[in-house]
């Protein structure tokens, strides 16, 4: 498919979290089809799908769009849902139902931060299914601002690679828009959370449990996402990451808590932690739990997954450590010194989700800290620690 919307199709399939959505979608309402489609005037296309009634549109397949409730939806961008098409009385005897062979149908319209229309979030099913319910027409709208939010920064990052023609322009650009872009994340990411947790005290069965588990592990993710972000554009624009240290509260509950959350969105996986800490240690206690989210996270996503991930902590004789190792393929040399540069994802770490500042904010949060991180890395394990020297916070006068 080459015309100009093809770049639309290509921006959808760049999102990581569409797969999920649709099979969110399908779960939460019940209906066998889910897709994102980018709606014009004339055009119906399919950028993401997800079938499982052998309705047979794949991304980059047509639907006339004159056969579609869609374009109605573009004209009026407001939602349509349908819990039964033979009894609705706006839709029973519309030629869209019978074409197309379904009875339950919702549309959430995905519209972009200039006020543009792009498209739908959009499900079916060829038996009727209570969909129009304030539950879950709110979360099919989440979904549909969550991948507006992305699509707006994928044309916002694009539009900044085509203006900028040299390097220093185009570095200085995307550092105040990774600032902008961290505001601008937050409040779909918030809303999102807010459905969750209303869902969850409405939550009546097991099944519905699980999908509010894996919703609120997504949350969770993104949040860390959007944090390592907004650290990035701190230390980038002059202000710094902020410390409060201090060593009146036990850090083992701090780091056991971060693992717990780890091991919450990896349930399959088997995380081993080890403490040894004898002295009290000043630190942010906070901004060393995300190192530890984002060194966890690491492993978890590149070390071998029939391996466990092994965490330590220790203070003793005036050095505190945290490290975390994994098995797997082992990191080539020439990669080792970029891993803490911003952006850095190395050729076969490419595969992998993620921005590639997670270890940089990592190696900030060290800096900031008077620390240092080490990483060794062969055929037995990789291993990344954080070494610093214990001090007292000066005293309060």
């Amino acid at each position: 498919m080459n015309d100009p919307l093809q770049r639309d199709v290509e921006a959808v399939g760049r999102i990581e979290a569409v797969p999920t959505i649709l099979d969110l979608v399908c779960r939460t309402t019940g209906l066998g089809f889910a897709a994102v489609a980018r709606v014009t005037a004339d055009r119906w296309i399919a950028c993401a799908t997800l079938d499982h009634i052998g309705f047979g549109l794949k991304p980059g397949g047509e639907l006339p769009v004159n056969t579609t409730i869609c374009r109605e939806i573009h004209q009026s961008r407001e939602p349509v849902v349908i819990d039964h098409v033979a009894e609705d009385p706006l839709y029973r005897h519309h030629p869209t139902p019978a074409h197309y062979g379904f009875q339950s149908y919702i549309s959430m319209p995905i519209i972009l931060r200039d006020g543009s229309f792009f498209g739908t979030l959009c499900g079916i099913s060829p038996s009727p299914a209570r969909v129009n319910t304030r539950e879950i027409t709110g979360t099919v709208r989440l979904f549909a601002d969550l991948i507006a939010a992305h699509l707006n920064a994928d044309e916002a990052l694009r539009s900044m690679r085509e203006e900028l023609s040299e390097q220093k322009a185009l570095s200085e650009l995307r550092e105040q828009f990774i600032a902008v872009l961290g505001h601008d994340l937050r409040n779909p990411v918030a809303s999102i959370g807010s459905g969750v947790q209303l869902l969850q005290r409405m939550a009546h069965d097991e099944a519905q449990r699980n999908i509010l588990v894996l919703m609120q592990s997504s949350v969770v993710r993104m949040s860390g996402l959007i944090g390592n972000l907004m650290d990035f554009a701190r230390t980038r624009l002059g202000d710094g990451l902020d410390l409060k240290l201090t060593d009146e509260a036990p850090l083992a509950p701090v780091l056991e808590h971060a693992v717990s959350e780890l091991r919450a969105i990896h349930p399959g996986r088997a995380i081993e932690l080890a403490l040894d800490l004898a002295e009290p240690v000043a630190l942010d206690q906070a901004r060393i739990a995300q190192m530890l989210s984002n060194l966890l996270g690491n492993a978890l996503a590149h070390g071998a997954k029939d391996l466990p991930v092994r965490v330590g902590a220790s203070a003793r004789d005036g050095i505190f450590s945290l490290w975390v190792a994994n098995g797997g393929a082992p990191i080539p040399p020439e990669a080792q010194a970029g891993l803490f540069h911003p952006f850095f994802r190395g050729q076969e770490r490419q595969a992998h989700e993620g921005l590639g500042l997670g270890l940089y904010i990592v190696s900030e949060i060290a800096r900031m800290h008077g620390g240092r991180m080490e990483v060794s890395s062969d055929t037995r394990e990789t291993r990344f620690t954080f070494l610093m020297p214990i001090r007292r916070p000066a005293a309060r006068g």
